[in-house]
């Protein structure tokens, strides 16, 4: 009924079996190319002022104070390059701004205040005093361009953050029209959304309906997700266990610095609609080593997301490895590719999204650099499939102190295709055969931390030298043994 095997067949075969655990296990260099090249750079950050005039007096007053200034988000839009710089300290004149992508200028172009000077000015009231509603954009992180030409811009509405702190406005979804550069709406949290620690710093617009278009705000603070239905101008707040720090993954050393976070919830990451209609969210914590999914039908759902018994719905997809802590991520939704910064490492991996596993294996690295990449802070994909990475040393910034002589900020960019060349989210590369990649993932080294059990036997690891031994010998012995090549 089965048709022979031959003994010596069988030995090959197992041979081959030996032979591809040794080609798995054995360390390999990791294909990269670094494709990458610097765009703009900035020593510091200056803006494009009425007048030389307005200028030095914005310098006069403390307005402007060219140190304290750094961008922390990015966006592009045909041709327009966003950035966020949030008034982390005093001196920050304008708050978003942009740079014209014709700018032939790659060293320290000036930046132009979005959507113009007065959106950013608090005026005083009879009594001298600062009236907030009179400022239209207060300290905004994260910023993201929609495919429907509007603007959306997540507004902390905190000033000062490393300072005298002070909440200028409640967190507010800012909306504006990129054709015509006016404001389409305004959208501020309700009290319920905002909990002691509260601090939404990444947005994500989930918009292939765009006037049925839903926005996602992360809380990393106190560990939430606010879905915001701009159909029906409303909002809720989803909380879940994924959603919090690691204990174990809050320690950060980067050039020499060390410092530990405790922040939540912050990568947050759209797919294009699945077939039922709905994107999957990609998400992670800021303090985590883990990848975590959901569909966005669940999140929708006002009903069922406040529900706990949505628990299941919420996927563990993997982990990064020893210091993989991510910041923000994106995914380019024409290749399925996530592309995440990685602020421990100086660099940006990526992920295929069609992958099974999600392993150190499965991420490709696609830029590292102790000197253009130090603390990568925002990732963005544009929509002619250019990819664009902002650098910019924020952990100097926070615990020491930026060197004026030094370039400080970066931004990367290169064509998507070029960035994950000869990488593990190449396109053009395909997948193992299930039988190969199921034997990979049987014979596959655990990477478990647990400690044995007192008393327990020791037995050589997959990566040991001892076993290495072992199987190179079982190999060379099925191969050319005279007693077991016999018919």
């Amino acid at each position: 009924m089965f048709p022979s095997i031959t003994r010596s067949s069988m030995h090959r075969l197992l041979a081959t079996v030996c032979l591809f655990q040794l080609a798995t296990i054995i360390p390999r260099p990791a294909l990269a190319n670094d494709n990458l090249r610097v765009a703009y750079q900035w020593n510091e950050i200056d803006f494009e002022f009425s007048s030389d005039t307005e200028r030095q007096e914005a310098l006069a007053s403390g307005r402007y104070i060219p140190e304290n200034v750094i961008p922390v988000g990015l966006e592009v839009y045909k041709k327009r390059l966003f950035l966020t710089l949030p008034r982390w300290k005093q001196g920050i004149p304008a708050s978003l701004a942009y740079i014209n992508l014709n700018e032939t200028t790659t060293q320290s172009p000036r930046l132009y205040p979005y959507p113009n000077w007065s959106a950013h000015r608090r005026l005083p009231d009879e009594a001298g005093n600062s009236v907030a509603d009179a400022q239209e954009i207060v300290s905004p992180f994260r910023i993201r361009a929609d495919r429907c030409g509007r603007l959306w811009v997540l507004d902390t509405g905190v000033d000062e953050l490393l300072g005298n702190t002070t909440v200028i406005a409640p967190t507010s979804l800012v909306v504006y029209d990129l054709h015509t550069d006016n404001l389409l709406r305004r959208y501020q949290f309700p009290s319920d959304h905002l909990k002691e620690g509260s601090f939404y710093a990444n947005i994500a617009v989930e918009d292939a309906v765009c006037e049925d278009t839903f926005a996602y705000a992360a809380d990393l603070g106190s560990p939430a997700l606010v879905v915001y239905s701009w159909k029906q101008q409303e909002s809720w707040r989803v909380k879940h266990h994924f959603f919090h720090p690691d204990p174990l993954a809050g320690n950060y050393n980067i050039t020499g610095i060390n410092f530990q976070w405790d922040d939540g919830l912050f990568g947050i990451a759209l797919s294009k609609p699945q077939p039922d209609g709905y994107a999957t969210l990609f998400f992670h914590p800021l303090s985590s080593l883990n990848e975590f999914s959901v569909s966005t039908k669940v999140l929708r759902n006002r009903t069922y997301a406040l529900d706990s018994s949505n628990y299941k719905e919420f996927k563990v997809l993997g982990s990064r490895g020893p210091n993989g802590q991510a910041g923000v991520a994106f995914l380019d939704q024409k290749t399925g590719v996530i592309f995440y910064a990685l602020p421990n490492l100086n660099a940006v991996t990526c992920w295929k999204t069609s992958n099974r596993a999600y392993t150190i294996k499965s991420l490709g690295r696609v830029y590292m650099s102790t000197v253009d990449m130090v603390f990568p802070n925002d990732v963005k994909v544009d929509d002619e499939s250019r990819l664009w990475v902002l650098s910019d040393r924020l952990h100097q910034y926070m615990y020491e102190s930026l060197n004026r002589n030094d370039t400080n900020f970066r931004i990367l960019t290169a064509t998507v295709k070029d960035a994950i060349q000869n990488t593990a989210c190449d396109t053009n590369i395909k997948p193992l055969p299930d039988i190969i990649t199921n034997l990979g993932d049987i014979l596959r080294p655990s990477t478990s931390t647990v400690a044995p059990r007192a008393g327990s036997s020791t037995v050589p690891t997959l990566h040991s030298k001892p076993f290495l031994i072992l199987l190179l010998a079982t190999v060379i012995t099925l191969l050319f043994s005279p007693n077991l090549i016999t018919t």
